[in-house]
């Protein structure tokens, strides 16, 4: 009898089971993926064909716009890492404050950078450039996650608090032992070791894109499918270990794909540490639903629209397209510490 009436009750007031509670909610989350993807479109035709003077989709339109393709595609696949990996790791450690990017891969990148100079000089780094150099980068990044993680997260020190501490700690050890050697480079060595530094989307490693796009498109689609498996996760360990999930090799599991895509897009472009937060923070924002089926997807636009947005206003309204990840960060910045403060803890 009461299961009739919690039924004649929610026909009543429109609610139902489900990631959406409400037909508007519903409606809402449509209306805000219809809005991106115009966002995003509009960015695209920004990059492909602001400048080009050439009838629209002749051979001559068709070959400006391929010089440009490669800035669209580097694009495409950092916001596909940062957001996926990032909504990912926050679920996995139940904490929408922190990200992959603060427990140490960009000092692994500067450090990793930094040696290759100070040991082997320019030539010793032109010699190690391409595909060798750029997979061993990100070996070193993934397998130095996957030990943290596993040591921090799956045993018996499993305390998010000290996996953070011991991130913090190991990235500043990394970053002094970067800045020593830093100091003692010769001026020329310095200064082409600033550009790889620099996050950068005009300056990618577009070379490598053919080994990088395979690689995070796989691990993409694994963190996709696993979407059901993030959900229960986000229950906490005791729920999800209650459900039938086995809750220690579903976080190593989900972490290892977080390592390899953070690996792949810092060795692709270089370090951007706050705009996966800030493209998850606006994921959660413009969903406000629990399943991560919903929630990755918005976060790939988002991600896609403010890389895209900003790098088209840089490049061709300030001329300035190597500042784009300098202000995206710069805004990611300060959402993190406005999030921050509004929660008043980690």
């Amino acid at each position: 009898m009461s299961e009739s009436l919690q039924a004649t009750a929610s026909a009543r007031t429109g609610r139902r089971t489900g990631p959406f509670p409400t037909p508007a909610r519903r409606r809402r989350y449509l209306i805000v993926v219809g809005v991106l993807l115009v966002i995003a479109l509009l960015a695209t035709y920004g990059i492909l064909g602001y400048g080009n003077r050439a009838e629209f989709m002749s051979r001559q339109w068709v070959t400006i716009a391929g010089l440009r393709v490669e800035s669209v595609v580097v694009i495409l696949v950092v916001a596909f890492c940062q957001s996926f990996a990032t909504v990912s790791f926050q679920t996995a450690t139940q904490n929408r404050i922190l990200t992959p990017s603060i427990m140490g891969f960009e000092s692994m990148y500067v450090a990793i950078q930094t040696a290759a100079v100070f040991f082997l000089g320019i030539s010793g780094v032109t010699l190690l450039d391409g595909p060798a150099r750029f997979f061993l980068q990100a070996g070193l990044m993934v397998l130095m996650s996957v030990l943290l993680y596993s040591w921090l997260l799956s045993g018996r020190f499993g305390n998010l608090h000290i996996m953070l501490l011991v991130g913090v700690v190991i990235g500043g050890g990394l970053g002094s032992l970067s800045t020593f050697m830093q100091r003692l480079l010769e001026p020329n060595e310095f200064d082409i070791l600033s550009a790889r530094l620099l996050g950068s989307i005009s300056n990618a490693s577009t070379e490598n894109l053919p080994y990088v796009i395979p690689v995070c498109l796989a691990a993409g689609v694994a963190l996709w499918l696993r979407s059901r498996r993030m959900n229960l996760m986000a229950l906490g360990r005791d729920a999800t270990n209650n459900l039938g999930l086995n809750h220690r090799r579903e976080l190593m599991t989900t972490l290892l794909l977080v390592s390899i895509m953070m690996a792949m897009t810092t060795s692709l472009v270089g370090p951007m540490t706050f705009l996966g937060f800030l493209v998850a923070t606006l994921a959660y924002s413009l969903t406000d639903t629990y399943d991560h089926r919903l929630i990755l997807p918005v976060a790939f636009l988002a991600g896609y629209s403010v890389l895209a947005l900003a790098y088209f206003t840089l490049r061709n309204v300030f001329y300035a397209g190597g500042a784009v990840t300098v202000i995206v960060e710069l805004v990611g910045g300060l959402v993190f510490l406005i999030v921050l403060l509004r929660k008043g803890r980690l």
